[in-house]
């Protein structure tokens, strides 16, 4: 499923296979072998690098239902205070980005595994 939103992806962008794997500083062999599907569980740095020339982000490659989950909950104060600390310790919202894609891929990854 990566593998042909990767393809899908590549071609709409009108890059070569050889191209891409230039381009995101990956190894041309492992991309088309993630494309043809024969390599199913790309690592979060090889979609990171990917998603770059692409013009997209992590989210489009593990797919919707995990990228597009929203839940509204009213926070309790063990959380605001979490959240407080982080910030009076420098947590920024680019490295909160970073830490809830890591955390997508790792539901990903055990969603592939059943």
């Amino acid at each position: 499923m990566i593998g042909r939103k990767i393809k899908e992806m590549r071609q709409k962008r009108g890059y070569s296979l050889s191209e891409l794997a230039k381009q995101a500083d990956v190894s041309k062999s492992y991309l088309s072998q993630i494309e043809r599907g024969f390599q199913s569980n790309p690592s979060l740095q090889f979609l990171q690098k990917i998603s770059i020339p692409l013009g997209t982000n992590i989210d489009y490659f593990i797919g919707e239902s995990l990228a597009q989950k929203e839940v509204h909950i009213d926070l309790d104060d063990e959380w605001k205070s979490l959240i407080k600390k982080a910030l009076e310790n420098g947590l920024k919202k680019e490295d909160f980005r970073e830490y809830l894609n890591y955390i997508k891929f790792q539901t990903w990854i055990k969603e592939q595994k059943k």
